[in-house]
């Protein structure tokens, strides 16, 4: 299968005939990739690497409307591979896109991390019954963000400026500057923001990934703990390897134990970061069909190219 720049001179080869060339080599990969497995394909792309600045690239309640949109008409009972591509988003946007996922298809659902699924995207992966990582893939940290403010350590210094204050009472006047910086209830957020994560994760891997095994809630706990635990993390970004999320428990399918599935995913993925580095795309949520609900720069687009409908202002 071809790698990024392979795919990049196949688009450009198609352009120069006139053809909606970012369009048709994404759809004949998918269809492929598809083929293989014999499974539904939704493919969820941020653009947040190349388009960083743009709003919106994150999960949000406004993707609900593209998996309605790649579900509808699909054969529930083949079940979903998930691919994901994100830096996370909101929890509560976040169980409520899995709730739907769920009722839709069931625990047969896949997760497809070609590199990276972070903060809810690890959230979401959870949610599945088995997650698909290669070499180059990363998870992250689950540990919540308020306005991009880590909850955990918010709670963690608020406990460390009680302790130094209780020891030396002199300590007082430079805590007081930090902590009068909190909004009123703030510290009660990072609080109900934490406790709700990992509540939900951890009741997601005991009832899926690791149901059935007579220890599945103490695997659950024990892997929820790995993924939030901001003290040994450091930050928010780490990147926990396919080894890593090994190490802590997850259901880890290895991507190179299937030749042709790695090339396949791969390849989908190279297809997903030429249209969102060279078009104005920056979320795409497609199934394997070409129904899709592209969000861009300009305008949110909605293509089927099953159907011979596509935008002239998508990518």
């Amino acid at each position: 299968m071809p790698n990024w720049h392979e795919v990049w001179l196949e688009i450009q080869a198609l352009q120069a005939q006139a053809m909606s060339a970012q369009n048709v080599v994404r759809h004949k990969y998918l269809q492929a990739l598809h083929a293989h497995t014999g499974r539904n394909i939704i493919a969820y792309y941020s653009g947040w690497l190349s388009k960083g600045s743009v709003a919106l690239s994150d999960i949000n309640d406004e993707d609900k409307n593209g998996f309605m949109t790649t579900i509808h008409r699909l054969d529930k009972n083949r079940g979903l591979d998930l691919i994901l591509h994100t830096p996370g988003g909101g929890i509560a946007a976040t169980q409520s896109i899995v709730n739907y996922l769920q009722r839709m298809f069931g625990k047969n659902i896949r997760a497809i991390v070609p590199q990276i699924a972070m903060s809810a995207g690890t959230v979401i992966a959870c949610c599945c019954k088995e997650i698909w990582m290669g070499k180059q893939s990363s998870l992250g940290p689950i540990d919540p963000q308020l306005r991009g403010i880590p909850a955990h350590g918010v709670i963690q210094e608020f406990k460390r400026a009680i302790k130094e204050v209780q020891q030396d009472a002199s300590r007082i006047v430079i805590w007081q500057q930090i902590i009068g910086q909190y909004r009123p209830t703030f510290l009660g957020q990072c609080e109900n923001a934490l406790k709700w994560s990992n509540d939900f994760v951890e009741q997601q891997l005991a009832e899926g990934m690791f149901e059935g095994l007579t220890d599945r809630k103490k695997k659950a706990r024990a892997v929820t703990k790995a993924l939030s635990d901001y003290p040994k993390n450091k930050s928010h970004d780490r990147h926990f390897d396919i080894d890593d999320c090994e190490k802590m428990g997850l259901v880890i399918k290895r991507l190179e134990g299937d030749a042709t599935m790695q090339d396949l995913v791969l390849t989908v993925h190279h297809c997903y970061m030429n249209t969102l580095m060279n078009t104005s795309a920056f979320k795409m949520i497609e199934n394997q069909n070409g129904v899709a609900l592209i969000k861009n720069t300009v305008v949110p687009q909605v293509t089927n190219q099953r159907q011979g409908v596509d935008s002239p202002n998508g990518p």
